[in-house]
């Protein structure tokens, strides 16, 4: 299996696309596509350049934005900018992290950080641009990635890593060493510590350090990758309390509590000790008994004794030698036989020094012949003879027995001649037992790293592991792997390399084949690079990677037409845009570079000169380099000979050849009041004339057009204006009565006192009478005489209206009793009685309708003839 990095591709600016996707057309489906139908593209010259260029338009542009994307989510983002202004502002902000996450430790410990060095290395290694790295990709670990941390080691890797890691190193054991490949479950180590961790310990999700919270959210002022909360793991060793730190990578530090405990021989009272450090001594002197039983301990307050380091004289175990040995030691034993007579009484015991009993005589139980076929009980002092029969003992081979007579010793080789199948299983041959038949054919299998063939005499099958040297060259690209032989991905490099800043004070350990892609640290010495300008030191700055700054001090250079120095920022070396040539596409590179390093000529001399404009107007500082009276751009404002107006001219210098304009205007003086015509002379001194033109106006009443000289009417008082306005004629307009106004033309509103004469009427009409219009609210009262012709004309309309009624109750009682007559006939009319009872209907109909003609006509004259005599009567 390739691991990650050569599976992501080799170099650094190629694309992850596959060699098909690099070849396919302008019109396929892009990365983000779903058509898998092949699409084709016809080939047009006029467009073919343009679609080109937007294409790789569009791409360039997509990467940009990948690469921003990827700069933004990066952990090292913080640590880009070198300025120390920023650095100071990073540094501020990193304390105050470290600072919330070790407070409820440093709490308990009255302040004192230094158990926090280890664990604080750590939480400092998540801030420093390249620090972290996961060993398996060889790429740095940011923080917006899903990462897992080894219990062991406390590295971090890549959570897509590791599990991978763990699939493949599950995957490669098992397919070695499983019969039945996939049945057994294999532990897989950690990549860098190799401790190995069970199945079920294979990472699925993305979890905290301290296992609390599932995927943490990336908070700025939180440690990477951690929760927040308080850790609380069981601490190392185990004192039954738990760690006080925030949620934070690598070990975690010794306890910080407080216990009271007695010292470690027990003697003095307990004392209040951190409980990472409980264990102390009384400098007592402890006084036990040692294992010797002979002496006391000596060294002061401890946990448990040592041996005793003296020497006395000892006995062996058998009592017949003494010397002088360490009482840590007193069981000792001599290098003389026993031979002490045995309970047998014919033979002595042949053990070495022992204590205790003799064991019994081993010729005293029952004894057997050699083959082990007769067995005898004969006293230890005569020998058992060979029975005579066949031995039969089974042979080394395992198959045949020995064809020999009872005998001591061992037995002979297996000397018979079986038909033997070679070790491989290829061949056959007859030859003696006893030998291995090994054939010379080698075996053709690939060992279990699947590179190298197996190449031993009559394999059996079970090839032996590898045993030459992988020498692939690692995922650091620097070095070759040293293990032996094997399947499938190479473990991460396990060299360390330091990167240095530029002046080599300050450096960084880093896993070997980061070193070029990580940013050399921060170094806080001063930059040592000598001046690139006219000043002969630099600013003081930080070490730095790369070229230094540009300068920043003021050149003060003489400048060439004053005496003044150049108060510009040092332009030695400017970055200036390069005059390049027109690129036919975006295919073609520029030849030069795009911004090239000049010297820049001082600019022109800026400092201000206080100077005078040429009419006097202001006094403006004017630069140096233009130093000399100017204009002010404002209207030059010396009077003219009209003695009225001023020189409107831009500021300008007075002098023979260049005097003031002439003034053309036309008089400008204030008119009389009321008058809207202009002086008809030129600018003049002194008071004009009168105004002789004549005004036209229309009279008071709109009517008539009036012509009144303007002197007149703007001399004119009131009364007079008034006059003047008048036509003289007869007011047109209306008074709210409807009649016309009786005054002379005149201004305002008309007076409401009409003088026209109105006639008045009663309420019944019949008496008139004249008024005045003012007086016309005024009403008639009805007389007597007016209230009899009401009232008889109101009797007139009760009679018609009575008689109406009769009538039409007439009609409907006639109607009524004609339908009962022709109830009552009932049965079969002839033809004839039928015909004469139509006519009579047909008679009948036409009497009602001249009935009710009449009801209908009688009413109406009668209404019309009493409105006639009451008009008359009026």
């Amino acid at each position: 299996m390739e691991p990650a990095w050569r599976q992501q591709g080799r170099g650094r600016g190629r694309s992850q696309e596959g060699p098909g996707e690099r070849s396919r057309p302008v019109g396929a489906a892009g990365r983000g596509g779903r058509s898998k139908a092949a699409v084709t593209v016809v080939p047009d010259h006029g467009v073919s350049v343009q679609s080109k260029f937007e294409e790789i338009r569009k791409s360039n542009q997509a990467a940009a934005q990948r690469l921003v994307e990827t700069r933004i989510s990066s952990s090292s983002d913080e640590d880009d900018e070198d300025d120390d202004r920023g650095v100071e502002h990073k540094d501020g902000k990193r304390g105050k992290i470290l600072l919330s996450t070790f407070t409820t430790y440093t709490d308990q410990t009255g302040g004192d950080s230094a158990a926090l060095a280890r664990t604080g290395q750590y939480v400092s290694d998540l801030f420093q641009s390249g620090a972290l790295t996961c060993l398996i990709c060889i790429s740095s670990v940011k923080r917006t990635q899903q990462v897992w941390s080894c219990s062991s080691c406390f590295s971090l890797f890549h959570l897509p890593c590791i599990q991978k890691w763990a699939r493949d190193s599950a995957f490669l054991v098992s397919s070695v060493t499983d019969e039945d490949f996939g049945q057994k479950q294999h532990p897989w180590p950690c990549p860098k510590c190799r401790a190995e961790y069970p199945p079920s310990s294979t990472p699925n999700r993305y979890m905290c350090y301290c296992g609390k919270l599932q995927d943490p959210p990336a908070d700025p002022w939180l440690v990477p990758h951690s929760c927040g909360s308080v850790c609380q793991k069981e601490l190392k060793p185990t004192c039954g309390h738990t760690c006080l730190l925030l949620c934070h990578p690598g070990p975690c530090p010794p306890c910080p509590k407080m216990v009271s405990v007695s010292c470690m021989c027990g003697k003095a009272k307990p004392l209040p000790r951190r409980c990472s450090n409980k264990a102390w001594s009384c400098q007592q002197h402890c006084g036990k008994l040692l294992a010797c039983k002979q002496h006391t301990c000596t060294q002061p307050c401890h946990t448990e004794c040592s041996p005793c380091p003296r020497v006395s004289v000892q006995r062996c175990v058998c009592g017949r030698e003494q010397a002088e040995r360490p009482c840590a030691s007193p069981r000792w034993t001599c290098q003389q036989v026993c031979g002490s007579l045995l309970s047998c009484g014919n033979h002595t015991c042949e053990v070495v020094c022992h204590d205790g009993v003799c064991p019994p005589c081993p010729r005293s139980v029952s004894r057997s012949c050699p083959c082990g076929k007769t067995k005898s009980s004969l006293p230890c002092t005569e020998e058992v003879f060979p029975c005579g029969d066949t031995c039969d003992r089974r042979l080394s081979c395992g198959k045949h027995t020995c064809s020999m007579r009872c005998h001591r010793g061992s037995c002979e080789t297996c000397r018979q001649e079986v038909e033997k199948e070679c070790r491989c299983g290829k061949y056959r041959k007859l030859m003696p037992c006893h030998k291995e038949y090994l054939c010379d054919s080698k075996c053709p299998k690939t060992r279990s790293c699947q590179r190298h063939q197996c190449r031993r005499k009559c394999c059996p099958g079970n090839c032996p592991t590898c045993d030459q040297s992988c020498g692939r060259t690692l995922g650091c690209r620097n070095h070759k792997c040293p293990s032996a032989c094997h399947q499938g991905s190479c473990y991460p490099c396990p060299e360390l390399v330091d990167v240095r800043c530029t002046c080599g004070s300050t450096f960084l350990t880093v896993p070997c084949g980061r070193e070029r892609s990580t940013k050399p640290p921060r170094c806080k010495e001063p930059c040592r690079c000598p001046p690139s300008c006219h000043h002969p030191t630099r600013e003081s700055h930080r070490c730095h990677p790369s070229s230094c700054p540009p300068c920043r001090q003021t050149c003060l250079l003489p400048l060439p037409s004053c005496s003044h120095t150049c108060p510009q920022p040092c332009h030695d070396l400017v970055l200036v845009r390069s005059q390049q040539v027109q690129l036919a596409g975006p295919w073609e590179q520029p030849s030069e570079p795009a911004f090239v390093k000049k010297a820049l000529p001082c600019p022109p001399c800026e400092v201000p000169i206080p100077t005078s404009c040429f009419g006097e107007h202001e006094v403006t500082p004017v630069p140096c380099h233009r130093q000399g009276r100017f204009s002010c751009k404002r209207p030059c404002g010396q009077p003219l000979t009209c003695g009225n107006h001023s020189c409107s001219r831009e500021c300008h210098l007075v002098t023979n050849e260049n005097k003031c304009e002439v003034c053309d205007e036309g008089c400008s003086k204030s008119r009389p009041p009321g008058c809207p015509h202009t002086c008809p002379r030129p600018c003049h001194p002194g008071n004009c004339p009168p105004c002789r033109q004549m005004i036209r106006q229309r009279c008071h009443c709109k009517i008539s057009m009036l012509y009144v000289e303007c002197t007149k009417m703007t001399s004119a008082d009131e009364q007079t204006k008034v006059e003047l306005g008048s036509c003289n004629n007869q007011c047109p307009k209306e008074l709210s009565c409807g009649h016309r106004c009786k005054q002379v033309c005149h201004p305002g509103v008309c007076e409401e006192k009409c003088q026209q004469k109105v006639k008045l009427r009663c309420p019944c009409k019949r008496i008139k009478k004249e008024f005045l219009c003012s007086l016309s609210a005024q009403c008639v009262q009805c007389d007597d005489a007016c209230r009899d012709q009401q009232k008889k004309v109101s009797q007139m309309k009760e009679a018609e209206q009575k008689a109406a009624k009769e009538e039409e109750q007439r009609k409907l009682q006639e109607e009524l009793e004609a339908f009962e007559k022709r109830q009552q006939r009932g049965g079969r009319r002839s033809k004839k009685r039928g015909r004469r009872e139509e006519v009579d209907d047909d008679q009948g109909r036409r009497g009602r309708w001249w009935r009710c003609a009449t009801f209908v006509l009688v009413p109406l004259g009668g209404a019309l003839l009493s409105a006639a005599a009451y008009y008359l009567l009026t």
